[in-house]
């Protein structure tokens, strides 16, 4: 399974529609200062407290360095009825402080330490990392730790960080038109499924929350025994069991709020938007399909769609590239991307940029035509060699890369999936045949489980 995705052409224009996450970015981006990691065989330790926390050890010699995350069980599914983004507001007041470490002091400790710090919301999970140098690792775990059971819920920390998430939603969402576009086409796409539900939530709703509902999200949700801790880098599965049990072994498990198990609801037909919305620069032609994920399509299928999404549209050599940008100089920009790294659904995106002068309906029809052909025979044996060389390629790229390696990990574990999944992904993708793949494009890129939207420049703007 691998997390991240692919760079496609129009990657900024797929930007907004890709997020399924939203980071509250304190410090640098992870990647920036990532150090390689160990690739090839199995690398993961797997092992329990008896308070429940489970924890992973990747061992990374190369460097004196580790990455250290703690998963949450919880995301934006897991928002109560008319509280949705109250996943992610807990990702802000995790950083308000506890008695010990006051309003603050957390990211200040690391950065003195020499470290950097960030956390990340999707529908499925909350993820918070540090990397630091390897003899820092106890002082980011008693950090951790303290805030886990320790957090400072007082009104006016709720408060106030309520409001700086309204204001996050305005700067990030409601005043960047493909933002909205994605709100509004994942809630026609999963109906009234919690993947619907914007993760960051809506305005009106994350006003309402409260103190009283922060602290009941916390004692819920909040527990060692509803977490994964994850330290990669140069430790040893025993030296990081002993400090694990040293920091975390005391923290009271918790009783837990059921996770949501929803199942979507059938789509009868396919849904169009049209969308004006002020701030649109270039006209857009955008679509998501409801597909399967990794953890509840059948087997095989996740693996096929990614070698299906490279073929259809990663890069210059892609068919909807090739089509619409060199062959018919209908469009500018032209991908295809999948999403499977989820508990529920899915998601397969489409995209194309028209050139001026090219209509809608001329650039639809073309790029039908261009998913059609998937459908009509097996992939050409070249395009097939290369895009399953080129997902196995990525992901051993990727996986030389500390934080992406723990990242993709920490992903599958918290959306139900194993350590084997993770470094068994790339025998799975050589084994998709080319059949699987046209099988696959048959069976779920049909109109009915798809979202279509046109976003065009506001007139008069």
């Amino acid at each position: 399974m691998r997390v991240m995705k692919r760079a496609v052409a129009g990657a900024a224009l797929l930007g907004a529609l890709l997020a399924g996450a939203v980071i509250f970015q304190k410090t640098l981006s992870p990647g920036e200062s990532a150090v390689a990691a160990e690739t090839g065989g199995s690398k993961a330790t797997e092992f329990t407290l008896k308070n429940g926390l489970k924890v992973v050890v990747i061992p990374d010699h190369r460097a004196p360095v580790v990455t250290h995350m703690v998963w949450y069980h919880v995301g934006g599914t897991d928002d109560p009825p008319g509280l949705s983004g109250i996943a992610h507001l807990f990702e802000h007041l995790m950083f308000k402080g506890t008695k010990a470490v006051p309003n603050g002091e957390l990211s200040k400790i690391v950065a003195r330490n020499g470290g950097q710090d960030n956390a990340q919301t999707s529908h499925d999970f909350t993820v918070y990392f540090q990397r630091i140098a390897k003899d820092r690792l106890p002082i980011v775990m008693g950090l951790e730790a303290d805030r886990m059971t320790n957090l400072d819920l007082s009104e006016a920390n709720v408060v106030t960080e309520r409001d700086v998430v309204l204001e996050e939603r305005h700067l990030r969402v409601d005043s960047e038109p493909q933002s909205l576009a994605q709100e509004q086409m994942s809630a026609a796409l999963h109906l009234t499924h919690p993947y619907g539900r914007p993760v960051i939530g809506w305005e009106k709703e994350v006003g309402s929350i409260g103190r009283a509902q922060a602290l009941d999200f916390y004692q819920h949700h909040y527990a060692p025994n509803n977490a994964i801790v994850m330290v990669t880098g140069d430790v040893t599965p025993e030296d990081v069991r002993k400090l694990a049990e040293e920091k975390y072994g005391a923290v009271p498990s918790r009783e837990l709020a059921p996770r949501s198990k929803e199942a979507a609801p059938p789509r009868l037909a396919e849904t169009r938007i049209n969308f004006a919305l002020p701030g649109t620069k270039l006209p857009q032609l955008l679509r998501m399909y409801r597909v399967p994920g990794y953890v509840n399509g059948p087997k095989g299928t996740a693996e096929a769609m990614e070698v299906m999404a490279a073929i259809l549209g990663n890069g210059a050599t892609s068919r909807l590239y090739k089509t619409l940008v060199v062959d018919k100089k209908l469009a500018v920009e032209a991908g295809a991307s999948y999403d499977g790294n989820n508990r529920g659904p899915g998601t397969f995106y489409v995209y194309a940029v028209p050139r001026d002068g090219v209509g809608f309906d001329t650039l639809e029809t073309a790029m039908d035509q261009v998913i059609a052909t998937m459908f009509r025979a097996n992939p050409e044996e070249g395009e097939f060699a290369r895009a399953k060389t080129q997902l196995i390629a990525n992901a051993t790229y990727q996986h030389d890369n500390q934080y992406l390696l723990a990242q993709d990990y920490g992903t599958a574990l918290s959306i139900g999936l194993t350590i084997e999944d993770v470094e068994q992904w790339p025998d799975r993708i050589r084994a998709v045949q080319a059949n699987d793949v046209r099988k696959v494009a048959q069976t779920y890129l049909i109109k009915e489980e798809a979202v279509t939207g046109r976003m065009s420049p506001k007139a008069g703007q």
